[in-house]
C-alpha cells in the first residue's frame, strides 16, 4: 500500500493477501496521517538501543548524580531488549525480563530500579518531537519488602570509629551527626565551612534534591572540624581526604572495621537513618530535621525515622509505669446523704 504524509509518500506491506485486510490497514494509516500523527510504519523502524542512549543523554545534559546507576540499568536492559523494535516490547516481554532477572538472584528493589529506567526511556521517547513511540507499554513494578533498617547506637558508632583508619574517623563523625549522603560529605570543600559561626552549607545544585542546605554543628563535630582545619593540606580543597587526595572508595576499610567490632553487614548509609532517628528522639521538629538531613518529602523522611528495639522496650517500660501509677491511685466514691423535709404545721415551715 501507498499513502502520503506532508507530501511524502510512504510504502508499506500489509502482510496479507486479503483485500479487506489491506484496505482496513490503509484506512488506519490514512486516519493517522489525517490527525497529524506519524504513520505506524515509522515506529516499527525504531529500535530500543537508540532510545536507551537518549535516556543516558538526558542524564548527562541534566547532570544527574545517579548517571552511573542509570548506565548499569541500561546495560542490563540493552542485553535483553537491545535488538528489539519498540513496537515488539510488550508487557508480556517485560514480565519475561523480570523473571530472567529474578532467576539470577536479584532483589525486587534492584529489578525495580531497572524497570524505572525502562519507564523513563519510553516516556522520553513519547515526549520527543516528533515522538518516537506511539504508545507506552504497561510496566509492572514489584513489591519491595527488603527496605534497609540498619542504624547505629552511640556505643556502636564509637566502637566503629575507633576501628577505622585515622583519615576516616572525622568522616564518620560528620555522617553520624548530620545524616548527609556519602557523596555530599566526600565532595565537601573548605569554602563551604564557616568555623567561626559553626556552620556548614551546600549550595543549590550540590545536593540530590537540588536544594541548598545549611547545618549548625554541635560541639563535638565543631571541635573535630577545627582539628581537621588545623591539619589541612595546601592545594587540597576537600575537608575529608587521604594524604591530600580525595577519598573515593573505602569499602575495604569499612568492611574490615565493621567485622572487627561485630557490626558486619552495616552500611555507611545507616548513618543517615541514625541521624534522622536521633533528631526525632531528641525532640527536634520534623521540619527542622528534614532541612538538616536534606529530605525533601515527608514520605521519604518517614522511611528513615526508624523505631528500634530499644525504642520499643522504652515504650513498654513507660506504659507499665503509667499502669502502675493508675493502680496505686485510690478512688473514693462519695454518695451524698439523702435529706427528707417535713412540713411543720406550727412553725409553718419545712424542717429537714
Amino acid at each position: 500500500m501507498k499513502y502520503y504524509k506532508d507530501g511524502k509518500p510512504y510504502y508499506e506491506s500489509t502482510h496479507s493477501d486479503k483485500l479487506v485486510v489491506a484496505q482496513r490497514l490503509l484506512r488506519l494509516r490514512e486516519g493517522e496521517t489525517a490527525k497529524g500523527q506519524l504513520p505506524g510504519v515509522v515506529y516499527e523502524r525504531v529500535f530500543f538501543t537508540p532510545l536507551a542512549e537518549d535516556f543516558l543523554t538526558d542524564y548527562r545534559v541534566n547532570r544527574r548524580k545517579s548517571l552511573d546507576k542509570a548506565g548499569r540499568s541500561v546495560r542490563y536492559l540493552k542485553g535483553y531488549f537491545g535488538v528489539m523494535r519498540v513496537t515488539d516490547i510488550t508487557t508480556a516481554k517485560i514480565k519475561a525480563y523480570i523473571e530472567q532477572r529474578m532467576s539470577r538472584g536479584l532483589s525486587n528493589a534492584s529489578i525495580n530500579r531497572e524497570l524505572g529506567a525502562l519507564k523513563r526511556i519510553f516516556h522520553l521517547a513519547a515526549q520527543s518531537t516528533p515522538p518516537k513511540v506511539n504508545h507506552i507499554p504497561y510496566i509492572p513494578m514489584l513489591k519491595e519488602s527488603n527496605v534497609r533498617r540498619g542504624f547505629f547506637e552511640y556505643a556502636e558508632f564509637v566502637s566503629l570509629r575507633n576501628a577505622l583508619p585515622l583519615h576516616l574517623k572525622p568522616l564518620v563523625t560528620f555522617a553520624y551527626y548530620t545524616g548527609w549522603r556519602k557523596a555530599e560529605i566526600l565532595n565537601l570543600t573548605w569554602n563551604k565551612v564557616d568555623l567561626k559561626e559553626g556552620i556548614v552549607r551546600l549550595d543549590p545544585g550540590e545536593t540530590k534534591n537540588e536544594e541548598g542546605r545549611t547545618v549548625y554543628m554541635n560541639e563535638e563535630l565543631l571541635m573535630e572540624m577545627r582539628i581537621l582545619h588545623s591539619k589541612r593540606r595546601l592545594g587540597c580543597p576537600f575537608v575529608f581526604h587521604h594524604e591530600g587526595n580525595p577519598i573515593k572508595d573505602f569499602r575495604g576499610s569499612w568492611d574490615s572495621a565493621c567485622k572487627q567490632v561485630g557490626l558486619k553487614g552495616r552500611l555507611f548509609h545507616d548513618f543517615r537513618r541514625t541521624a534522622v532517628r536521633n533528631m526525632v528522639r531528641s525532640g527536634i521538629s520534623e521540619r527542622v530535621a528534614m532541612a538538616r538531613s536534606g529530605h525533601k518529602t515527608r514520605s521519604v523522611f518517614e522511611r528513615y525515622n526508624i523505631v528500634s528495639e530499644q525504642d520499643q522496650k522504652e515504650a513498654a517500660i513507660k506504659l507499665q509505669a503509667f499502669i502502675n501509677a493508675q493502680d496505686q491511685s485510690s478512688y473514693t466514691l462519695v454518695i451524698p446523704e439523702k435529706k427528707i423535709a417535713f412540713f411543720d404545721e406550727k412553725a409553718k415551715m419545712l424542717t429537714p
